[in-house]
């Protein structure tokens, strides 16, 4: 029998004070990435209804939620633009024209060296048929042919200010392509935060309003994630991104892929990162609007659960409001 008294977790947890003191899982606002929509062709913020208090920006009131999200203490920001005109290859994704390109620009000059600037690289935003690469006759995706596209584009991002590339297509053999090809346009410097584990999931519905990319024919299971397969399989889609050069890796979504982002924190010794994703943001959103659930409370909770599983950095659309609540 043991001579000393028999421990008791209750006794650290008493008080907010001793709670907070002894708590081993903590937010950061650096920790935290602010997803942002950038729309060509329209003169005002225009409200995504499916999540509210998101909006697509036009590239003036980019600018100032940058300010915003930046004064707060967000780690970093990161792009996706919606296009008024759409092809089957994607033109505007590289086109030094480009939405993304020009916003880019703007936010290198303003804020670009307070905060880390990345783009979102993939073509469905910027495709008429919504799949994210070059399709072939039979309507699937041609990965090579794809490779290529998004070599051009991580190039173009990078010249236009992009300090990190986030390549989300899932395609065989991106990260390679991308950093050949950074390499070969000098941008060595420039890291890549790879969507390594990227699930076709129904929590992205929300997104699709926002960027303007829901495929307009059968869906995108054939490259991306089944959320049915263990962790064993992102595992390997994690390894052979990093072998190509990723600096960084992410999983996505977050909240029903705990399991996945502890895996690959626990498998690499690389920057985990974990989005958040708009159906997760806008259901939250939806409780609390009917008074169902203590909205703060919530947003906190699902956010130090993910930190909690391993992820270094967390993409999410509370980036800005969660900032700064914790300074």
């Amino acid at each position: 029998m043991s001579a000393f008294p028999a421990a008791r977790p209750r006794r650290l947890r008493r008080s907010a004070p001793l709670r907070r003191l002894v708590s081993d899982v903590r937010l950061h606002p650096g920790d935290l990435i602010l997803p942002m929509f950038v729309k060509e062709g329209i003169d005002a913020p225009a409200p995504i209804p499916s999540m509210p208090g998101v909006v697509q920006h036009t590239l003036d009131s980019l600018v100032k939620a940058a300010y915003e999200a930046v004064s707060a203490g967000v780690g970093g920001l990161i792009l996706f633009g919606v296009p008024v005109a759409k092809d089957g290859r994607g033109s505007a994704a590289d086109d030094p024209s480009g939405i993304v390109q020009l916003a880019l620009r703007r936010l290198a000059s303003e804020v670009g060296s307070d905060t880390v600037l990345m783009a979102d690289l993939c073509l469905d935003e910027y495709t008429d048929h919504g799949h994210c690469g070059v399709l072939l006759a039979d309507g699937s995706v041609d990965n090579d042919a794809t490779l290529e596209r998004y070599a051009s584009i991580a190039v173009a991002q990078a010249s236009a200010g992009a300090q990190v590339i986030a390549p989300s297509g899932m395609m065989d053999g991106q990260v390679g392509a991308i950093r050949g090809a950074l390499d070969g346009a000098g941008f060595t410097d420039i890291p890549i935060l790879a969507y390594s584990a990227k699930y076709a999931s129904g929590f992205y519905g929300p997104f699709r309003d926002a960027a303007e990319c829901a495929p307009q024919f059968g869906d995108r299971s054939a490259y991306q994630q089944d959320p049915a397969r263990s962790a064993a399989e992102a595992l390997r889609e994690v390894a052979l991104d990093v072998a190509e050069g990723a600096d960084a890796v992410m999983v996505k979504p977050a909240l029903a892929y705990l399991d996945v982002v502890a895996a690959v924190r626990a498998a690499v010794d690389l920057p985990v990162a974990a989005y958040q994703v708009s159906g997760e943001y806008a259901m939250v959103e939806a409780a609390a609007a009917n008074g169902w659930i203590d909205r703060e409370r919530i947003i906190i909770e699902t956010l130090t659960a993910i930190r909690r599983a391993g992820a270094d950095m967390i993409l999410t659309y509370w980036a800005a409001e969660v900032a700064a609540r914790l300074r």
